[in-house]
C-alpha cells in the first residue's frame, strides 16, 4: 500500500477511533455496545496497517524533520493506547495497583490526541480525487473487512479459553461488588478528593426561580424509595446495587417546566441534567440497606441509571432547576 495512501487511512482510523472511544466512554445505554464493538474494530484496522506505517517511518527517519520526535512519541504512544485497550479487553491485566488498563488507555489517547495534532500539522496529507477510486475503496472494504473478522476471532478466543474479558459488560468494564457495597472501588473524578462533610448539620437546597427549599438528611431518610441500579465507572468497573433515596421529581414538585437540572457537590462537581429525566433519577441516602459511605458520596449521591458514573455525583450539596439547555456543559466534566 502506498505512503500517502497509508497515512491517509490511518488518520481516519486514529479520527473514527478517538470518536467511537469517546461514545463508549460516556454512554451508558445500549448503544454504547455498538460504540465498543466499532472503537475495536478500528483500534484493529490500526494494527493491520502497522506494517506499511513502520517502512513509512524508516524511511523518515533516514532525514531529519522538525517535530520528529512528536512524531516519535505519537508512535509509541499510540503503541500504549492499544496494547492498554487489548490488556483492558480481554481481561489479561485490568490493573496494576491502584492504577487499571482502561485508566492508562484513556490518558494514553488524550495524550495521542495532542501528538497526533502536531503530526498532522507538520506532516500534511491532502485528499485527491483519485483517493476514492474503485480501486482504492475496494482496498478500504478489504480492511474493514479484516479487521472485522479479526475481532470476531479475537472475541472467540477470548469466550473459548475464558479470559476475565469474556464477563464483561457491553460497556467493557468487569464487575466489581454487586450487592456488595463495601467492595464497590472508591473512585472520584480528577482531582476530587473526599471531603469532609459534617452530616449532622448538612442541608440539600433545592430550588430555582428565587425560591429555595432546604432539606435535613433526617427529612430526606424519611421520603426514600428503594431501586435498583448498576453504577457503572468510567475506570472499568460497575456494580449493581439497592440504593434508597428520593426521586428528583418528588424533590423538585411542582417548580413548573425547566429545561435543566443542575446538581452540585460540596467539591464543586457538578452536572446538568435534562429536566424531563427528573423521575428517573435519584437522590440516594443509602445502599444495601446502610447509610452510604464518605467514599461513595455520603450523606447523598445522585443515582442515574443507564449513565456512566461521571453522572452519579457524590457529596450533593444543591439541586436547582434552570432554563440552561442540559447539553449546556462540556461532554466530559474538566475537574
Amino acid at each position: 500500500m502506498a505512503g500517502r495512501r497509508t497515512n491517509l487511512a490511518l488518520l481516519v482510523l486514529l479520527a473514527s477511533c478517538l470518536v467511537t472511544g469517546g461514545l463508549a466512554f460516556g454512554l451508558g445505554s445500549g448503544w454504547g455496545a455498538w460504540a465498543v464493538m466499532a472503537h475495536g474494530v478500528l483500534a484493529i484496522g490500526i494494527v493491520l496497517l502497522s506494517p506499511w506505517k513502520s517502512a513509512i517511518a524508516r524511511r523518515g527517519l533516514r532525514r531529519t524533520r522538525p517535530h520528529s520526535f512528536a512524531s516519535i512519541a505519537l508512535a509509541v504512544v499510540t503503541a500504549v493506547t492499544l496494547a492498554s485497550g487489548l490488556a483492558h479487553s480481554t481481561g489479561v491485566l485490568i490493573s496494576a495497583g491502584p492504577v487499571t488498563a482502561m485508566q492508562v488507555h484513556v490518558t494514553a489517547a488524550v495524550v495521542a490526541m495532542g501528538l497526533g495534532l502536531v503530526h498532522v500539522s507538520t506532516r500534511r496529507v491532502r485528499w485527491r480525487r483519485t483517493d476514492v477510486r474503485r480501486r482504492n475503496l475496494l482496498r478500504a472494504a478489504g480492511l474493514a473487512g479484516g479487521s472485522l473478522a479479526a475481532y470476531g476471532a479475537l472475541a472467540g478466543v477470548v469466550r473459548v479459553i475464558r479470559t476475565p474479558g469474556a464477563e464483561r459488560r457491553f460497556t467493557g468494564s468487569f464487575e466489581r461488588g454487586s450487592l456488595r457495597p463495601d467492595a464497590m472501588p472508591i473512585t472520584q473524578w480528577l482531582d476530587d478528593r473526599v471531603p469532609q462533610v459534617d452530616v449532622a448539620g448538612w442541608r440539600l437546597a433545592v430550588g430555582g426561580g428565587g425560591e429555595t427549599a432546604t432539606f435535613s438528611l433526617e427529612t430526606l431518610e424519611g421520603m426514600r424509595e428503594p431501586v435498583e441500579a448498576t453504577l457503572d465507572c468510567t475506570g472499568g468497573w460497575y456494580a449493581m446495587q439497592r440504593w434508597e433515596g428520593v426521586r428528583l421529581d418528588r424533590l423538585l414538585g411542582n417548580v413548573g417546566e425547566r429545561r435543566s437540572i443542575l446538581v452540585r457537590s460540596v467539591t464543586g462537581y457538578a452536572r446538568r441534567y435534562p429536566f424531563r429525566d427528573a423521575a428517573r433519577l435519584w437522590l440516594a441516602t443509602r445502599v444495601g440497606g446502610l447509610p452510604i459511605s464518605p467514599g461513595h458520596g455520603a450523606p447523598a449521591r445522585i443515582v442515574a441509571p443507564n449513565r456512566r458514573g461521571f453522572w452519579w455525583v457524590k457529596w450533593v450539596r444543591s439541586v436547582e432547576v434552570s432554563d440552561v439547555p442540559w447539553w449546556w456543559q462540556p461532554p466530559f466534566p474538566l475537574t
